[in-house]
């Protein structure tokens, strides 16, 4: 972020959108769009060079792609091929937690906020403690001088909790060639590696595909069903989550304003004059 902008509504609204919540939604879509968007795969078919359709595996999808025209004919027969994926795990081991190891609780117990993500300086009230300031001191407002009176507007998350999360791939084609040419890319994106990084708008995460890959065809089975060839991997990722999502009671991010000065007023500036010349005081 550009820490020459003011502190606006619109920044503000910015803000928002680079720190939203960070749900197991997020790091299924990162992973839906890496096969799809990213590998972006294509093969030789009787129609012609083709995208080959990424379906994500799950209850509300399964029924779906019952009506979608990219991988069911109009008898509902599977077109191939296909690419789905099912996320098959999710663990939550203490021996990987990322970046932050140590539990921080709340810094708010009460609006929460943990892990600071931008701070910025508030303009209209520095300034008034430094026009003060100069007024005392020099006679005018807005004369250069050192003043240690900044006040910072700071806005925190709560704390990213870190999950594994595993993929189970699913290749799906009629012919060999066209298993080859799906499968290849896998291998060779990642290039020495298997480390890849996919994302979901600003959200970033990491991911292993794991280097065993399962074949399985029916073409020594002579018989009136469909040939097919399939070929099953895993990728692991490992994501965070931020927050509670719809159950979360605190806010999604903290914003606090540092203190700078500290004043108690004296007693006889709240009491009458006159009622403490009674007492002599």
């Amino acid at each position: 972020m550009e820490r020459h902008k003011p502190f606006s509504e619109q920044l503000n609204d910015y803000e928002g959108k680079r720190i939203f919540d960070s749900r197991i939604e997020n790091i299924d879509t990162a992973m839906y769009k890496f096969v799809d968007e990213q590998m972006n795969l294509h093969v030789n078919s009787s129609t012609g060079f083709k995208k080959v359709p990424v379906i994500m595996s799950s209850a509300e999808r399964s029924v779906l792609s019952k009506k979608d025209s990219r991988v069911r004919d109009a008898e509902g027969t599977l077109i191939m091929p296909v690419i789905t994926i099912e996320r098959t795990s999710m663990t939550k081991s203490p021996s990987e937690k990322g970046t932050v190891w140590a539990n921080i609780p709340s810094t708010d117990k009460i609006k929460g906020g943990t892990i600071p993500v931008m701070q910025k300086i508030v303009q209209d009230k520095t300034s008034n403690y430094k026009n003060a300031h100069s007024k005392r001191r020099r006679g005018q407002l807005n004369f250069p001088d050192k003043t240690e009176k900044t006040v910072y507007k700071t806005v925190s998350i709560p704390l990213p909790v870190y999950v594994t999360v595993m993929y189970q791939i699913t290749l799906r084609t009629e012919y060999q060639q066209q298993m080859n040419d799906l499968v290849v890319p896998f291998m060779t994106v990642p290039g020495g590696i298997n480390y890849i990084i996919i994302r979901d708008g600003n959200h970033r995460y990491e991911g292993f595909i794991q280097q065993d890959y399962s074949h399985e065809n029916n073409i020594s089975n002579f018989s009136n069903e469909e040939r097919k060839f399939e070929t099953k991997f895993d990728i692991k990722v490992l994501g965070h989550l931020i927050g509670s999502g719809i159950n979360q009671e605190t806010p999604h991010k903290v914003v606090n304003e540092t203190i700078v000065e500290v004043k108690i007023p004296k007693e006889r500036t709240i009491v009458d004059p006159d009622e403490l010349a009674k007492y002599g005081l």
